[in-house]
């Protein structure tokens, strides 16, 4: 399987089934979708904000219910594997995208399957750590091996981000642009005082304009040797 970065803003997640999973699920999308649970029952978790309907639909019932909630994605998360089978077949006819929590690594795919991976967040900075299915221990482990790597990372892209398109304002050579942001990223002081909390995005930005002299002058202007 290939990994994917897939935009769920104003989209939405249909999740069956009430138990711990479901609420898992139904937290991780959250964040950017519109989540609705269906469950006969809740257990008593965080279901991230999402919409929880209490119905105990049969198996002839799962097509109507992705007709009328209209998904970019169903999760199968029940304890009931006839209703989950019902809940992949039906979303694959109707090409929508399914996740089948019960069985990750098991069975035939289909191309609309979908492997939930452990992610490791530090915005913008997003990493997914997947086994395929076959292994969930070995992926909440990196997760947790990440964490620590990736501190600062996020404080480290956005300055980043900040410095190019700064760099590109004020016309700076291609070459030079990569040279300066690759100082930047490698930089072993400002990982550390963005990770200890010392400066921030804004700061490091600020340093990087004015430890390099030649980069202290008025934006609209060209820099020497170079032309517009």
């Amino acid at each position: 399987m290939i990994p994917l970065l897939h935009d769920f803003s104003n989209a939405t997640v249909l999740v069956f089934g009430g138990g711990p999973v479901g609420a898992r699920k139904a937290r991780r999308f959250a964040r950017e979708a519109r989540v609705v649970v269906v469950s006969p029952e809740f257990v008593d978790a965080d279901f991230g904000g999402a919409e929880r309907v209490r119905a105990a639909p049969d198996v002839r019932e799962i097509d109507d219910w992705l007709e009328r909630i209209g998904p970019a994605l169903v999760v199968a998360a029940t304890d009931d594997e006839e209703i989950n089978e019902a809940v992949v077949a039906a979303a694959r006819e109707r090409g929508v995208l399914v996740n089948r929590a019960d069985r990750a690594g098991d069975g035939e795919r289909d191309h609309r399957d979908v492997v939930v991976p452990a992610t490791v967040r530090e915005d913008p900075v997003i990493v997914a750590i997947a086994t395929g299915g076959t292994a969930p221990a070995v992926s909440k482990y990196l997760r947790r091996e990440l964490e620590e790597t990736l501190d600062g990372a996020g404080e480290m892209a956005t300055a980043v981000s900040a410095v190019r398109n700064e760099l590109k304002d004020r016309d700076i050579s291609p070459d030079r642009r990569r040279k300066i942001v690759t100082d930047l990223v490698n930089s072993p002081e400002h990982w550390t005082t963005l990770r200890t909390g010392t400066s921030n995005s804004r700061q490091v930005i600020e340093d990087v304009f004015a430890t390099d002299g030649s980069l202290s002058t008025d934006p609209n202007e060209t820099n020497p040797g170079e032309t517009k």
